[in-house]
């Protein structure tokens, strides 16, 4: 009998873990969040990411490496050009979660410093 969550998900064993951890820190860079955030709006030419960015193109290059390494995008060769997508659109769904995060920790801190003036006084 495979465990489960408390939200009733299967329990993963440690390697599918590792597999999240691998994508998870495919994502925790800010060029490749920027990236990715250029590409939910359509596809890019390296060049143009490079343009974005404003790094060399084997910096940029790396990036796109370990997001496509991390099955986080895709590529395709036209002539001399090399165009990226994002092979799963979900991974915008992302960028709302930590916007989450990052809203719940600002209203916390709002409210310990609240708490903090009121016992100064």
């Amino acid at each position: 009998m495979k465990r489960t969550t408390k939200k009733g998900r299967p329990r993963l064993s440690p390697s599918e873990y590792r597999i999240r951890a691998s994508v998870a820190q495919a994502l925790g860079n800010a060029n490749r969040l920027m990236i990715l955030d250029a590409l939910a709006v359509g596809e890019m030419c390296v060049c143009d990411i490079v343009k974005m960015l404003n790094c060399d193109q084997s910096t940029v290059s790396r990036h796109l490496a370990v997001l496509r390494n991390a099955g986080v995008v895709e590529d395709r060769r036209q002539g001399t050009r090399i165009f990226y997508r994002l092979a799963c659109p979900c991974v915008t769904k992302f960028f709302d979660c930590i916007e989450e995060v990052i809203a719940s920790q600002l209203s916390w801190r709002r409210m310990l410093f609240a708490g903090l003036d009121r016992g100064a006084k």
